[in-house]
């Protein structure tokens, strides 16, 4: 079973129906308790970085997001989901992140639109079982904010928006996907069912 982790900021829908799609039993749920027996788990998210941590606080989650990733169970952050994984943003003030993934989410600066908005390709930086049979392909991005990993192995790929840009972060059994990969095509559930596949086979080793 895999776990849509509900905090009242999530696309759960799109999210649910696209493991549901992939052939996997699929529960949105806010309980700590089925959270943690479940098989895998998606963490993820739409809005403001500083409202979604407040409100995996109030809902006692926070800590059941750090517990389920040292437990060495396949956690994937999507969107804002995958920022939430990392020390803090600076989104609207200085706000502390769930800290699985050392580094920063900032704002993009620059004279170009904001937010990166559409299709980007991504570009492969490191082996991962995240991309077994897949050719790197386009994927659909929205957001105004992007994650600066400290440690370098923690990029798995990037997409180029007037930079380079974090797309897809990775450690031990923590994932996170910067884009939507439920509404990114065959890439895109390619990626979704790669992680999928880990939570059967527990490919993985435990997050430190």
């Amino acid at each position: 079973m895999i776990a849509i982790i509900d905090y009242g900021m999530g696309n759960l829908h799109s999210v649910s129906k696209a493991v549901e799609r992939l052939g996997y039993e699929a529960v949105v749920t806010s309980d700590s308790g089925q959270i943690l027996r479940a098989d895998g788990a998606i963490l993820p998210g739409v809005g403001a970085f500083g409202d979604a941590m407040d409100n995996l606080k109030a809902a006692g989650l926070s800590e059941t997001v750090r517990e389920y990733a040292a437990a060495g169970k396949p956690l994937l952050g999507i969107c804002l989901g995958m920022q939430l994984l990392f020390t803090e943003s600076e989104e609207h003030g200085a706000h502390q992140g769930l800290n699985l993934l050392p580094g920063r989410v900032v704002r993009f600066q620059g004279a170009y639109k904001i937010p990166h908005m559409g299709w980007n390709k991504l570009e492969l930086k490191q082996d991962s079982p995240l991309f077994r049979g897949l050719d790197e392909g386009y994927v659909y991005f929205v957001h105004s904010y992007h994650a600066l990993p400290e440690v370098s192995s923690d990029l798995l790929a990037t997409t180029d928006y007037y930079q380079p840009v974090t797309a897809i972060v990775g450690r031990g059994n923590v994932y996170g996907m910067q884009f939507h990969p439920e509404k990114s095509g065959s890439v895109g559930m390619r990626l979704l069912g790669n992680f999928l596949n880990l939570c059967e086979t527990k490919e993985h080793t435990v997050h430190i």
